[in-house]
């Protein structure tokens, strides 16, 4: 079909030349500029011109006037076999005399700010006058640089029959594509006066897509062998001028885009076509022009999507679809990927005028994508990248001052006052930028909102997961760390940029970066704001937990005035499962917390906070250690999903957590003497234990303090005020650590209400325990002289105690009778006496034996004025201590011997020798009359 072909000129004026990877091939000026397509300049045959497969400068080309016959201009745009130049003649894509190629000396609008005033107030009013906002007008955009004589009726009707065919049909050879896609072309330059053109295009837009999808799928996947790519960029690039998009808007529609993308991206790499053309040299010339006009003609085409996008969402489209290839393994693609990018982003940068609603919500994504790109290890790269992060810290400038309200107007101002002091420091931005990535972190953190900068953490993660090279990782630490540092107030999405730290930390090699990371969760825990975020989203994790967890627990870089609230927040993460009543499960945040007090310990980072909180630590791990005798893994309240089944190991179970936490504790602060003290009498045991618990509760409060009463002293006044709270467990295992306590000399000066009238409730608590811990209290307490007038006031409290079935309550009773017996009163001790005599033959040995201690002691207590009222109890214990002096319990013998003696002596008797003798009165028969024949005598006097 004879296609009356318009001259192209230069839709993007101003486009730079751009270096590549291989050297530039001499550019032509204006003046050489021709009527066809592209200007031609004869090239030596022994200088062979080397390929650029960036965007060079189109040349504007006039319309009017152009009366070549349509069949010769088509074949003068194309020659089917022999490229778009022969080897004596090449076409290369040439820069405009005003191209500085400067990125600096481009970005005029953003270099006014360095010259602005230093007070920028942000009225409705001045907004226009704000240096670096000068935007460009509509009509100096590449769309209206182009002038076309209409195209009559007949040429239309011709065009569109010619169309229709394709859709109908099915294009074969390399000449139909071509005449189908310039036909379209044409075609589209009728949109705007023409309705039946506008009406056909608008009604086969399905059409349209899919044949251009199947034109690009047809290609060599390996190679450019003729310039249906081409002509495929360029139409979509004409009918995006005339706003008919085909890459956006359906489903269909991106998937056409993707493939573009695809095809072009993923053509071998420049050193492997270099070895194509050696191979092959004969047509070297024309392959190295049609690859360098091709990405000539997708870079405009990327461009024209941009020229007007007033809510960016064609700029938010190309994104989605060049992501994965920005963060290609492979450095050609890559490069081409971001290369691209800086050039849909320059265009923006001089033609952008926003209109709200803004569709594009990226910008955190792009920043951080672009800020990693300036760290890659491939110079090139860096540098495209540095160059379009130039560009869009423009766009970003215009679009935080549309998008601007009363409560960031603030923040508004910060940045760009931070924008200038960084302008005024740095000779080149874009230098800077791809020298020092971390800077792109310290400029844009002002203008990312919450949503923004969590889009460039997760972005930096994601990244990191495809681009796994030192150099990406230590931007991304420094980037990280940076933004952290500058933002950390405006963060939001916490929890969230905690969930992608801890899952990318496994892919994270380097140590430096690894602890730069560390150091950003570091920053956001010791904030009061975020603490507690923080630490409940790092106790939603398997316990014991990995390696990369116990990394952060271990080296948290938290300044010292920090670390104390830190370490108080994670505690009382767990004294708070303490306060409430026993569930049926423990909860999982108790052993977790548990688990990260062990490892912060560990890693011994927050040493003097651990000194500090001592003793609330101590006590809180002891509590824990009681909640968790008995119990397995299944008997925590683990919340669902945390755990495979196949996971939880029958090995692991929450005591084990609370005595290792207990024992770093112990020795990060420098506890040795008490550690090896519960080493040597089985304490760890006992604390385990569920019937010897407080027994290992007393051992290790016994420890402390005779090793280190200072901090026994500070334990005992955080006890004080606690003793009360808690459920039954937290306030058994509190008691019994206090009431060690009370032997210290310090317990004497403690007010009588938090010591004599405290022991005196748990005396009469219906729980044993409590009564034995009270017991042990009066007895601790009762080695202070000063304090044995307050505690004789419960002595009809303790002697009740002598009737308890508990043995333990029995016994301490009697110790502590033992140390009052004589400061007691006659009626006192007569009841006592009584209430031992009846304990005498207890069948608990040690019971029996203690009630004939005390007895024999309350006998030597009696006053002589007294002496007469008691001598009948003397009497009738007699013969009750003169059988149990025969009992076959050795200790229990012995006592009865003594305390026979201390009977006679009280009743001025002398017994006969044979009474202490060892031997059995049934083998020794004459001893036993004697001793019989004694009492008989003594009992008729």
């Amino acid at each position: 079909m004879p296609v009356s072909r318009r001259g192209r000129g230069s839709r993007l004026a101003g486009s730079r030349t751009a270096a590549s990877s291989l050297p530039r091939a001499t550019a032509l000026s204006r003046k050489n500029a021709g009527r066809g397509r592209h200007s031609a300049v004869q090239v030596p045959p022994e200088s062979k011109p080397q390929a650029d497969f960036r965007l060079g400068k189109r040349l504007q080309e006039t319309a009017a006037g152009d009366g070549r016959n349509s069949q010769q201009a088509l074949r003068d745009r194309m020659s089917s076999k022999q490229g778009t130049c022969s080897p004596e003649v090449v076409t290369i894509p040439c820069a405009s005399d005003s191209d500085s190629g400067s990125v600096d000396l481009q970005l005029g609008n953003l270099e006014a700010i360095k010259k602005g005033s230093s007070s920028i107030e942000l009225t409705d009013s001045d907004i226009p006058d704000i240096p670096g906002l000068h935007w460009e007008s509509l009509s100096d955009s590449p769309r209206h640089l182009t002038h076309q004589n209409p195209l009559n009726e007949a040429i239309v009707e011709k065009l569109i029959q010619s169309i229709q065919e394709v859709f109908s049909g099915e294009l074969k050879g390399e000449l139909e594509k071509l005449t189908f896609l310039r036909s379209l072309s044409s075609l589209s330059q009728a949109l705007p006066y023409n309705e039946t053109t506008e009406s056909f295009i608008c009604s086969h837009i399905t059409d349209i897509v899919h044949t251009l999808h199947v034109l690009v799928q047809e290609e060599h996947p390996c190679s450019l062998l003729s310039p249906v790519h081409q002509e495929v960029f360029v139409t979509i690039s004409d009918l995006s001028y005339q706003d008919v998009h085909l890459l956006s808007g359906s489903e269909d529609r991106a998937e056409l885009f993707s493939l573009i993308i695809r095809s072009i991206i993923t053509l071998p790499s420049v050193k492997t076509l270099t070895q194509m053309w050696e191979i092959v040299p004969n047509g070297t010339c024309n392959t190295e022009c049609l690859y360098r006009q091709t990405f000539q003609a997708f870079f405009e085409m990327l461009q024209s999507l941009v020229v007007k996008d007033p809510h960016l969402e064609n700029l938010d489209t190309i994104i989605k679809h060049m992501d994965p290839w920005l963060q290609s393994v492979k450095d050609h693609e890559r490069e081409r990927a971001t290369a691209s990018m800086a050039q849909v982003l320059k265009c923006l940068s001089r033609h952008l005028i926003l209109e709200l609603p803004l569709r594009f919500h990226r910008l955190g994504h792009l920043v951080a994508l672009m800020a990693l790109l300036c760290g890659d290890p491939q110079e090139k790269v860096a540098k495209e990248a540095g160059e379009g992060i130039h560009y869009l810290l423009d766009i970003t400038l215009r679009l935080k001052y549309t998008t601007r309200d009363k409560k960031n107007q603030q923040n508004l101002k910060r940045a760009l006052t931070k924008f200038r002091e960084f302008l005024e420091l740095s000779s080149s931005a874009v230098k800077c930028f791809y020298s020092c990535p971390f800077r792109i972190a310290q400029i844009f953190e002002g203008f990312l909102d919450s949503n923004e900068l969590f889009q460039f953490v997760t972005t930096t993660f994601d990244t990191l997961r495809n681009l796994k090279h030192p150099c990406t990782q230590r931007s991304a630490g420094e980037l990280l760390l940076t933004l952290a540092k500058n933002a950390e107030s405006r963060f939001e999405k916490v929890p969230e940029i905690m969930g992608v730290i801890c899952a990318h930390l496994s892919i994270i090699s380097q140590s430096t970066v690894r602890q730069q990371i560390i150091s950003t969760v570091s920053l956001f825990i010791s904030r009061p704001k975020y603490t507690d975020v923080v630490l409940s989203f790092l106790l939603c994790h398997p316990v014991p937990y990995d390696r990369h967890l116990t990394e952060v627990w271990r080296t948290l870089v938290v300044e010292l005035p920090s670390t104390t609230w830190i370490l108080w927040r994670l505690l009382r993460k767990l004294q708070k499962c303490h306060n409430e009543p026993a569930p049926e499960k423990m909860a999982y945040v108790a052993v977790a917390a548990t688990d990260a007090l062990y490892e912060v310990f560990l890693g011994n980072k927050l040493r003097a906070a651990s000194f500090r909180l001592f003793p609330q630590l101590l006590m809180t791990l002891l509590i824990q250690i009681h909640h968790s005798i008995g119990l397995t893994m299944s008997d925590v309240a683990i919340p669902s999903g945390l755990y495979a089944e196949e996971e939880v190991s029958s090995e692991v179970t929450p005591l084990c957590f609370a005595m290792q936490a207990i024992k770093a504790l112990l020795l990060r602060t420098w506890c040795w003497q008490e550690f090896n003290i519960m080493e040597k009498n089985k304490g760890w045991a006992l604390l385990g234990g569920e019937d010897c618990h407080l027994q290992g509760v007393f051992l290790l409060a016994k420890a402390l303090l005779e090793k280190s009463p200072l901090l026994a002293q500070k334990v005992m006044y955080l006890l004080v005020p606690l003793l009360n709270r808690g459920n039954d467990k937290h306030k058994l295992t509190a008691a019994g650590f206090f009431v060690e306590l009370l032997q210290s000399p310090v317990a004497k000066r403690l007010p009588s209400i938090y010591s004599i009238a405290r022991l005196k409730d748990w005396l009469q608590d219906g729980n044993n325990l409590f009564r034995m811990i009270s017991l042990r209290g009066l007895y601790n307490l009762v080695g202070h002289k000063k304090r044995r007038e307050d505690i004789k006031s419960l002595l009809p409290y303790i002697l009740g105690s002598l009737r308890e079935t508990d043995e333990k309550i029995v016994q301490s009773a009697i110790q502590i009778l033992l140390k009052l017996v004589k400061t007691m009163d006659f009626t006192t001790l007569a009841s006592m006496m009584r209430t031992l005599f009846s304990l005498f033959g207890d069948v608990r040995p040690d019971i029996h034996r203690f009630s004939m201690i005390l007895f024999g002691a309350a006998i030597k207590s009696v006053k002589n004025p007294d002496k007469k009222s008691v001598e009948n109890q003397v009497l009738d214990s007699l013969v009750p201590l003169l059988l149990y002096s025969q009992d076959e319990n050795d200790a229990i013998a012995e006592e009865s011997r003594r305390v026979l003696t201390i009977c006679a002596k009280f009743l001025k008797w002398k017994l006969p020798k044979e009474v202490y003798s060892k031997e059995p009165w049934h083998v020794r028969p004459i001893e036993t009359g004697t001793i019989c024949r004694f009492f008989v005598l003594q009992g008729e006097n």
